[in-house]
């Protein structure tokens, strides 16, 4: 009689999922639902409650009601995700600078970091101390970006000065263009709410220094490797590359050169991450290799691996991306010494677990759920992909192995990538084949010129062939990116749409691997659902009828969008200025699904006057004051742009407006007026620079 085989679920196997997931949930909940802690302090209660009785239970009944002790800890874990999403939030601590803050009050902070020299001001984050209330010093909480002049005293600063800010914070809010990026909630996230802009004047320097032996070790250490890189690669674009390489300094690298590593599907070679500890980690498990699975090599081995990666941690400057792939690494390496089934699972979600009850807005870091993602879809699929081609040839199974990673770890990060980046790199395959180990080759090679920088003349020579594999990576990457189809753009997908995209794959997953139709069935199925509601929203974009005032800071943009298509009015040099187009206006169109064209149908541009539906917007700028006529004109809206020299009132006299538009080519200080003088006449208005894009549906 043959034996019946039993499979043990998944789920069973990896313990901690059952502990992550519940906090998961929890932390979401109290996110998105703001739901009162109380509430969470009952379901942990009652979740200690029942497990304290499951112990007391019969050993009869255990068995029978084995899963009241599995409800009881997943929701003690869903209480712990709410109350650390909570308390996390420094918005709810009594000494958050937020309760206090009052304009004018002088301000004391620390600076936290080395000074950032940047394109028109220095950059450095602080640490809030204290606010001065009616003669008394109010301990607060919470970090403050401080930008200073550029003609100012800078460079006499850095981590740990404490200053006194004299002049007004500034909130931290969004661009607030449709699609765009949330700037404000990524700063709160790190606890950053406000930002304040300095010159010599608006703030004074404290004798006082507060720093600590840690912080203090971090910096010496980063700008010690800073200035190695400095005295053995001399090109610009090199050094850049070799900086973010190894440490992950990013502030000299060339925006074009980014977009190119991005378009291409590399740009995770200089975003210093789990894949350079990986690289890291891969190298140290191969010189264990020779020396087998003696007993003092299990022992040493995870020691040492630990060590060197957390050594290479403290080198990179403990940037939070390096320190959590640190941690997930650490996990690994300690699950693989332990040797158990199921270990690598187990170690990353038990490595995920600590983050979030670390800090629990990892949840929504970019960086965070791409490096699980990956992982975990190497970890899932690439030895089933491995196996669909055997070579003979070593260099060529080499070289499929290493693309069934890259394979690999796409499948579980390519809903990611599209809903926050917008585009799919056409060519990763091929160009990760490349530039994977040829980052790996340069990595290390910067390593070795940390060692031997006390043999000047050796590491003159190791500098210059890391220069040259550089140079020869910044070529491949320029290269590719001039192909008309290396990237696929403006994909726009729903959060709904990613989550159906995970059912998809997992079903796809479960026929291809399993043999299971089931499997078929469900991808065809979630699939043909995505199909469905792109499509309704192509029909619905396809009736779209609008005008977007975009906030562009210093600069003038409008689209006048008509069904898929949009016909641009502003500047010349947001057409020019891939950066600033990319950033401020491609998010919009491509969450409008528009593309551009020469002129839309419905729209009647006359000099300053824009026509459509029987709505007219007039456009004020310095070149049509004296084209207003005294006759009463009914207008829908007035954009107001380029600073003209003109008086709401006055305009209020000849036109007969509900809406005005403030644009952000206008000074703060000239906003300003405007807003007192429409206050005082009654007018409705809108000032992009602080309230974000402005839309007229037609």
């Amino acid at each position: 009689m043959q034996q019946r085989k039993f499979h043990t679920p998944i789920y069973k196997t990896i313990p901690v999922l059952r502990l992550l997931l519940p906090l998961i949930i929890g932390i979401l909940l109290q996110f998105h639902l703001q739901i009162n802690v109380p509430y969470f302090y009952i379901i942990g209660s009652v979740g200690a409650v029942l497990l304290v009785a499951y112990q007391l239970f019969n050993p009869q009944y255990k068995f029978r009601f084995r899963w009241l002790s599995g409800i009881a800890i997943m929701s003690i874990f869903l209480a712990i995700g709410g109350y650390t999403s909570f308390s996390k939030n420094i918005e709810h601590k009594p000494n958050w600078i937020g309760n206090f803050y009052e304009q004018k009050l002088p301000i004391q902070v620390t600076i936290q970091e080395p000074i950032v020299v940047k394109q028109k001001s220095y950059k450095a984050l602080s640490k809030a101390n204290a606010i001065l209330i009616n003669g008394n010093w109010q301990p607060v909480e919470g970090d403050v970006l401080l930008y200073f002049k550029k003609d100012s005293s800078i460079p006499t600063l850095g981590y740990g000065n404490q200053i006194i800010i004299t002049s007004n914070l500034a909130p931290i809010i969004n661009a607030g263009n449709p699609g765009g990026f949330n700037y404000a909630r990524y700063s709160a996230f790190q606890n950053i709410h406000y930002q304040a802009f300095l010159n010599d004047s608006t703030y004074i320097i404290l004798p006082s220094k507060e720093t600590n032996w840690l912080g203090a070790a971090l910096i010496k250490t980063r700008e010690k490797v800073l200035a190695i890189l400095k005295d053995y690669i001399h090109s610009p674009n090199q050094l850049a590359i070799a900086q973010a390489l190894l440490i992950g300094y990013r502030d000299d690298l060339d925006r074009d050169l980014v977009q190119s590593y991005s378009n291409t599907g590399v740009v995770h070679i200089i975003a210093i991450s789990g894949l350079h500890l990986g690289m890291i980690y891969f190298l140290l498990v191969k010189l264990f290799v020779p020396f087998g699975k003696r007993k003092w090599v299990m022992i040493v081995r995870p020691i040492f691996i630990l060590f060197v990666l957390w050594g290479f941690s403290f080198v990179a400057g403990a940037a939070p991306s390096i320190l959590r792939s640190a941690i997930m690494f650490s996990f690994i390496v300690i699950g693989e010494s332990i040797g158990r089934n199921g270990n690598m699972y187990n170690s990353l979600a038990a490595s995920a677990l600590c983050l979030l009850l670390y800090n629990p807005f990892n949840l929504w870091d970019v960086g965070f759920q791409l490096s699980y993602t990956a992982v975990l879809s190497i970890i899932l699929f690439q030895k089933h992909i491995n196996r669909w081609i055997y070579l003979d040839n070593k260099l060529l199974r080499n070289l499929w192995s290493l693309s069934a990673v890259s394979i690999a770890a796409q499948i579980l990060t390519l809903p990611i990538v599209l809903y926050h980046f917008h585009q799919f790199p056409t060519l990763f395959l091929f160009t990760n084949i490349v530039a994977v180990p040829l980052a790996g080759f340069i990595l290390y090679g910067l390593l070795f010129l940390l060692l031997a920088a006390f043999i000047p003349t050796f590491a003159a020579l190791v500098g210059s062939i890391i220069e040259y594999g550089i140079n020869i990576l910044n070529c491949f990457v320029f290269h590719f990116n001039q192909l008309s189809f290396v990237v696929w753009p403006s994909i726009q997908i729903s959060i709904v749409q990613a989550c159906i995209l995970y059912v998809s794959i997992a079903g796809f997953s479960w026929w291809l691997i399993h043999q299971k139709t089931k499997g078929l069935l469900i991808g065809l199925a979630t699939l043909f659902a995505v199909m469905v509601i792109r499509s309704v929203d192509f029909i619905r974009r396809n009736q779209q009828q609008k005008l977007i005032v975009y906030n562009v800071p210093n600069h003038t943009a409008i689209d006048l969008i008509e069904g898929r298509n949009y016909s641009f009015y502003g500047d010349s040099v947001l057409i020019e200025d891939g950066f600033l187009r990319n950033f401020h206006i491609k998010p919009s169109r491509v969450l409008h699904r528009i593309s551009p064209t020469q002129k839309v149908n419905n729209f009647a541009l006359s000099e300053n006057l824009i026509q459509c539906n029987g709505k007219n917007i007039l456009i004020v700028n310095s070149g049509i004051t004296s084209a207003i006529s005294t006759k009463k004109i009914k207008v829908d809206a007035i954009i107001l742009t380029k600073n003209p020299k003109i008086y709401l009132s006055k305009l209020a006299e000849q036109f007969d407006c509900s809406q005005y538009i403030f644009d952000s080519s206008n000074p703060f200080w000239k906003v300003n007026y405007w807003k007192k003088d429409a206050d005082s006449l009654g007018l409705k208005y809108h000032s992009t620079a602080t309230q974000g894009a402005f839309e007229i549906n037609f």
